[in-house]
């Protein structure tokens, strides 16, 4: 193709297109997560002219700049390679099984002093604060920005859009653990499980997966999905201990 004839032009505030004898041939796009950071992607048909996108993009958003890569993904991976971007994290898929006979839960029980509280049955309010003080401990910590990529909030911030999708572990008269699980694709996805600081290493964070998994088992779903930062030993411990299988694998590139 003749790259010079291709019109490049900022459509909207969030999008671009490359334009050739009138027919789109590509197009950017830059979204904002939650977190403040920006995430960009980029689908057109030749390497040059994704190439004629990026350098549009890249002149006139503020940085650092973020995507995500199937790792799979030669040929994108080395697109992005070109404009500069390069690996910051990699974040692992898993398929697991909601059989307690193949995870080994079915004999899970939660400590003595914690009752894992069904999906629905969480109530919002002691739920809101430990969603609160978990996402403060880990902004005090890692950064926010090291957990899963899918990061879910509703109008004002709300980090708690669906309290009916939530598991608990409750103590006494508050929560110290919580897992959501969603359905963002034909698979119900284990979206996030999270145990306050002072309560980890106590196998709260497995009794409340052994909880999530026998109910979707029993509903007759037989696979979960779940997404892991490779970083998070211990996340992945959890996971290989269940015997989850690893299907694929994302990257998360980065232009400083």
């Amino acid at each position: 193709m003749n790259t010079n004839s291709v019109d490049i032009s900022r459509v909207e505030s969030t999008r671009w297109e490359a334009v050739e004898n009138d027919l789109v041939v590509g197009h950017g796009e830059v979204s904002q997560r939650p977190d403040g950071r920006l995430f960009v992607s980029i689908d057109a048909w030749h390497d040059q002219v994704f190439d004629q996108i990026a350098a549009a993009m890249l002149a006139t958003l503020r940085r650092p700049l973020h995507t995500v890569v199937d790792e799979a993904d030669g040929g994108l991976l080395s697109c992005w390679g070109r404009a500069g971007f390069v690996t910051r994290r990699r974040e692992s898929e898993y398929l697991v099984s909601t059989d307690p006979g193949a995870t080994g839960l079915g004999a899970v029980a939660p400590p003595p002093d914690i009752t894992v509280v069904p999906a629905g049955s969480a109530e919002e309010g002691p739920l809101r604060v430990v969603d609160r003080v978990i996402r403060d401990e880990v902004e005090a910590t890692i950064g926010w920005q090291e957990m899963p990529a899918e990061i879910l909030r509703g109008p004002g911030g709300d980090t708690v859009m669906d309290p009916s999708l939530y598991v608990a572990a409750a103590q006494a008269d508050r929560y110290v653990g919580l897992l959501r699980v969603v359905q963002v694709t034909r698979l119900p996805r284990l979206g996030l499980i999270a145990v306050r600081a002072d309560q980890r290493r106590r196998g709260i964070g497995r009794a409340m997966l052994a909880q999530s998994l026998g109910a979707l088992h029993d509903r007759g779903i037989p696979t979960a999905t779940a997404e892991v930062n490779e970083s998070n030993a211990a996340a992945l411990a959890l996971f290989e201990s269940i015997g989850a299988r690893r299907v694929a694998g994302n990257l998360e590139l980065v232009l400083r």
